[in-house]
């Protein structure tokens, strides 16, 4: 059932990636375990063929800026491969909502709100959950089944890279991976995550974004569109 899960994946350096993590055991174990999960007749998000979306759609050698998410969406029709993003048709999620009140308090009103995310992934912002499945209903349920393993692996070949990125880790889960980003090359923005729960508690006001940009501008002459 999952020996096509990469079959989207088209550069060389996470193909490579990949087929060498397919070997070891622990993720043997993960697709024993998803395959018997699927079998089983639980939901599980996301579809098989989008757990790896975020590797499709930036290439290694494009990343400006890893975003950095726990677990996919455990609710109908959100998950969609990416981190933090849903698709256009569906009600916002309210760490979205959160992240879209901070780009216009970044760079103005905006013409429509952004919760598809594509555009960033396909403009080199990885945006990388460190667990990539979940049972519906069932937050964190896949967090014990070894893809910590796995995105710590991306994370390290991400600070291993000769050109400046930036890692931008919002919230204590995605905080605990900034020791595997040692390369001081690289640029570490850190805030309270977006949700409800923490956005005012530094999230808004920490211009995350223009920060990126500022210094991407200033180490690589790029930048991200955002808005």
């Amino acid at each position: 059932m999952l020996s096509k899960i990469d079959k989207g994946v088209k550069c060389k350096v996470w193909k490579k990636y990949i087929s060498e993590e397919r070997n070891e055991r622990y993720f043997k174990s993960i697709e024993g375990f998803l395959s018997n999960e699927y079998n089983s007749g639980k939901i599980i998000y996301p579809s098989i063929d989008t757990i790896f979306k975020a590797f499709e759609y930036t290439q290694y050698e494009d990343v400006l800026c890893c975003i950095i998410g726990q677990d996919p969406y455990h609710t109908e029709n959100k998950a969609m491969g990416l981190s933090f993003s849903i698709p256009e048709d569906e009600k916002i999620t309210p760490s979205l909502r959160n992240i879209n009140i901070e780009l216009t308090n970044e760079y103005g009103e905006q013409n429509r709100q952004i919760q598809d995310l594509s555009n960033w992934a396909k403009n080199g912002v990885l945006l990388l959950n460190t667990v990539l499945t979940v049972e519906k209903g069932k937050p964190n349920s896949h967090k014990k089944i070894g893809w910590n393993i796995f995105t710590d692996g991306v994370i390290k070949l991400l600070n291993d890279s000769d050109k400046p990125i930036v890692f931008i880790l919002w919230g204590n889960d995605a905080q605990t991976k900034e020791p595997l980003i040692s390369n001081n090359k690289h640029l570490i923005i850190k805030s309270p995550h977006p949700s409800p729960f923490s956005a005012r508690k530094g999230f808004f006001g920490s211009k995350c974004f223009s920060k990126a940009n500022d210094f991407l501008q200033e180490n690589r002459n790029q930048k991200i569109s955002w808005i």
